[in-house]
């Protein structure tokens, strides 16, 4: 029995460029599978991230900003800006009917420039009010900064106990915060005071054209949520309908574009994933049939020596366990690191949010493809297993 138990090993390594080719089809069944389910999953966790981090039901901002900014680029894709309008309007939303949480924020555009240590939007919230932002900086630092003090996104070379530079202002970085896979990870964020201090130093330096704003007395954007017993339409028109000079947009239209998206990119990538599965199913098949009918001779010389035919069969399913097993893990763990070095790409390229899964998630996501993998290797080898336990030793060697 030990005889036949080496024979697999034995089988796998005397013919390595064999060997060699079947581990690298399952390598790449594997590494498609894996590669793209780990891109399906890190958008449909990037969407649900942004939509977490926006929090509200409406977003009003500036009028003249729907007109000469894309709010969904600054808002959606990080991209840096500025607008705001006067601080009255908070008060005038909020004694109107339908309104439930309310609350304020502020934007303001770094530069790449001498005055600055890098180029990134920075965001001011008020810590008593938001509840957007808020949550996600108490679950990731557990306090709020105090004046001149900044938390970082994820994705920043920036660490807590550095110093960066705004407009001739130095602030200290406090804390990192958790990665979102959106936008956030690439922002800057502080306390009211410390971004109107922001601001000046912005307006003071000329580096915007300001007018005649007042720091003091501005917000960039008002986060909305509807009372119980409202819709968001009917609050929505109340507040275009009796505020000045602003809009309110509701934010599910805001991420509408990039979930439709995201629908599309989903449903052509199952597809080729399927493609891939049910291809690689047929040439490893085939590479399994022709690998059979070459070693007729040597499976008829095993049944002359004893071996059974459920043994014989048995023999073919392990190597192809095997081989199965080393190229489906090799090109799982490749198309793992491949998505985590290339996710900042990813984003970029595809212009949506890209947060890939995280522990038990990504275990399991990649136990399945990897398996996935593997039984298909196992199938293709099946069918050949079946035929070889049925040949009759005596013919096949008066054939040879």
């Amino acid at each position: 029995m030990r005889l036949f138990d080496s024979l697999p090993v034995k089988n796998i390594s005397r013919r390595p460029f064999r060997s060699s080719a079947l581990i690298l089809l399952s390598f790449l069944l594997c590494f498609l599978i894996t590669g793209g389910s780990l891109i399906i999953f890190g958008l449909q966790s990037g969407l649900h991230s942004l939509q977490s981090r926006l929090g509200a039901d409406l977003m009003v901002v500036p009028y003249e900003a729907t007109t000469k900014a894309d709010i969904g680029n600054i808002v959606l894709q990080g991209n840096t800006g500025y607008f705001y309008m006067d601080k009255k309007k908070l008060e005038e939303i909020r004694n109107l009917e339908g309104v439930g949480k309310i609350s304020a924020q502020f934007f303001l555009a770094s530069c790449s420039a001498s005055c600055c240590s890098t180029k990134v939007q920075i965001i001011g919230i008020d810590p008593q009010t938001d509840f957007t932002i808020q949550p996600w900086i108490e679950k990731s630092y557990g306090k709020n900064p105090a004046y001149l003090e900044i938390l970082v996104g994820n994705s920043l070379n920036a660490f807590a106990g550095d110093t960066m530079t705004f407009y001739g202002t130095k602030v200290k970085v406090v804390g990192k915060l958790a990665k979102t896979g959106t936008y956030l990870d690439t922002s800057v964020f502080c306390g009211p005071d410390t971004i109107r201090t922001l601001i000046t130093a912005a307006k003071e330096r000329k580096m915007f054209d300001f007018g005649n704003l007042d720091p003091n007395k501005i917000v960039s954007c008002i986060m909305v949520d509807t009372a119980d017993g409202y819709s968001v339409d009917e609050v929505m028109n109340e507040i275009n309908l009796h505020v000045r000079k602003v809009r309110a947009i509701r934010t599910a239209e805001m991420i509408a574009n990039v979930s439709d998206q995201l629908e599309g990119t989903s449903s052509i990538a199952t597809a080729l994933t399927v493609a891939v599965w049910i291809l690689s199913l047929i040439i490893l098949s085939l590479a399994y049939t022709m690998m059979t009918r070459e070693r007729r001779k040597e499976f008829a010389l095993l049944r002359v020596m004893g071996a059974s035919g459920k043994m014989l069969s048995g023999i073919l399913l392990i190597e192809s366990f095997l081989l199965s097993a080393v190229g489906s893990v090799m090109g799982a763990i490749l198309a793992v690191g491949m998505s985590e070095g290339f996710s900042a790409l990813i984003e970029e390229s595809m212009k949506m949010p890209f947060l890939l899964p995280e522990g038990f998630r990504l275990i399991a996501l990649v136990l399945g493809t990897t398996l996935l993998s593997i039984g298909a290797g196992a199938l293709s080898s099946a069918f050949s297993a079946a035929k070889m336990s049925k040949i009759d030793a005596a013919l096949t060697l008066r054939s040879e």
